[in-house]
């Protein structure tokens, strides 16, 4: 999901559309697809370390993000990261101003002028794509944000499904995925689908020709991002908009990381959602859960049913992002919480860059990467102290302390006759565990520490 652009006009929000049986001109198509790939996509597999969201909302205009973040990508993949998830990138409605989320041309990345600019607010095509090769060559995948629900900025034109004016007549300049009344809700197929945004022409991807465009002939959307930018996998906007057979189809045609946006707190929506799209979510219900359990002072809510606990290759925690930040008083807390816990991390740019303790990020990014391993145990869970324990090798204990004071508990370990340490340095303590795995471990005040074998 995403914040309502300002310039949306009002006008749209009582108007659907539809999508467009016509043939598309195969020849012009091919012709506009000449541009080949500066770096292809990355065969490593992403969701092993740490994905960093490189955007936030309101990211500088002007055209400077993409080389903004490029001079950070060196940086990223020393600290352990092995994904960047980069905002939409082609042209959207109002072009300089625009996040992506209100997107016209698929298929123009900062080339053509249209809708107010040639480049879009984020930058160039040739530097997005000096971005990707940049990214590769430190080995980290980029995620595409995929908008497929909606579309905006289209012409006004007469449809014969609502009996009225809608702006739904779309003609891009790079001449790739032209759309009409048809292509879009109501239509000859069906009047909606799961669920429109915002009064934005909501596109119909039952349709043939919607299929044809986003990921199946040889230029579509998909394709074109993978195979001539080189992106690697995708982040679904908005997928309670239609349904999870349209992610399944596009990943089954093109591949890649993927993981969608089903912004819910409900751990049986997610999880059905992800059984039936065969993608990842974002861990909502784990979100709202350390909402609850660090503002909401209150850590045994971090036993409550999470998307992780169930099926924790699917699940993408986090902390904050571009649309929701309501986590402010133990945000560190909760950084500890996803990078010592399963699922697949993902890092907030403002958190790392401008808001938080970037050595202190970069220790959990070390110990995740290192130390987080095998299933999770919780151990103690009260209004103050959550600890939990990693059962892989070497695995590792967490103590998280939400109190005024240091804290101590004996708790219960897999190391037998071994020396461990806090590998946050917040305690000196290097103690040895017992014959039969017990050892005092201890926490500092409205923080963490993190333990295992030296």
């Amino acid at each position: 999901m995403k914040k309502l652009n300002k310039f949306l006009l009002m006008g749209l929000l009582a108007l659907y559309a539809s999508c467009t049986t016509d043939d598309f001109d195969s020849s012009s198509a091919e012709k506009n697809n000449q541009t080949q790939a500066t770096s292809l996509s990355l065969t490593t597999s992403t969701g092993s370390k740490v994905m960093m969201q490189a955007f936030y909302w309101d990211v500088p205009a002007g055209g400077t993000w993409w080389n903004t973040v490029s001079t950070k990508v060196q940086d990223w993949s020393n600290a352990g990261i092995d994904a960047i998830w980069l905002p939409p990138v082609s042209k959207a409605q109002n072009g300089p101003f625009s996040m992506g989320y209100d997107p016209f041309d698929y298929f123009d990345f900062g080339e053509y002028n249209q809708m107010g600019s040639v480049e879009t607010r984020f930058g160039s095509r040739q530097e997005l794509e000096s971005l990707i090769q940049n990214a590769h060559n430190q080995n980290l995948a980029v995620i595409a944000d995929i908008v497929i629900n909606h579309n905006s900025g289209g012409d006004q034109e007469s449809n014969v499904y609502t009996g009225t004016d809608t702006y739904t007549d779309f003609n891009p300049a790079s001449g790739m995925f032209y759309r009409s009344a048809t292509d879009f809700h109501p239509n000859d197929t069906h009047s909606n689908d799961s669920g429109a945004f915002g009064g934005y022409p909501d596109l119909c991807h039952d349709k043939s020709y919607v299929q044809d465009w986003l990921w199946k002939q040889s230029n579509s959307v998909a394709k074109y991002y993978k195979n001539t930018l080189g992106v690697d996998g995708w982040r679904f906007d908005y997928v309670k908009g239609y349904e999870p057979w349209v992610v399944n189809a596009w990943v089954n045609e093109v591949g890649g990381f993927a993981v969608g946006e089903y912004w819910d707190s409900n751990v049986d929506l997610l999880e059905n959602w992800t059984n039936n799209a065969q993608a990842s979510a974002f861990d909502f219900a784990c979100y709202y859960r350390m909402k609850d359990a660090f503002d909401g002072n209150d850590l045994t809510r971090l036993q409550d049913d999470m998307l992780w606990k169930r099926n924790p290759m699917r699940a993408v925690t986090f902390v904050s992002n571009h649309d929701t930040n309501e986590i402010y008083n133990g945000k560190m807390l909760a950084y500890a919480y996803i990078l010592t816990h399963e699922g697949y991390p993902c890092i907030f740019y403002q958190d790392y860059e401008q808001w938080l303790d970037k050595n202190q990020l970069n220790n959990l990014i070390w110990i995740h990467n290192n130390k987080a391993s095998g299933t999770t145990n919780i151990l103690h869970a009260d209004q103050d102290e959550y600890i939990a324990r990693r059962n892989g090798n070497p695995g590792l204990i967490v103590y998280l302390n939400n109190s005024d004071n240091w804290q101590e508990r004996w708790v219960s370990t897999n190391w037998y006759n071994s020396q461990i340490k806090d590998f946050t340095g917040k305690s000196n303590w290097e103690p040895y565990t017992q014959a039969d795995g017990w050892v005092k471990l201890q926490a500092p005040p409205h923080s963490y520490s993190i333990w295992s074998t030296k």
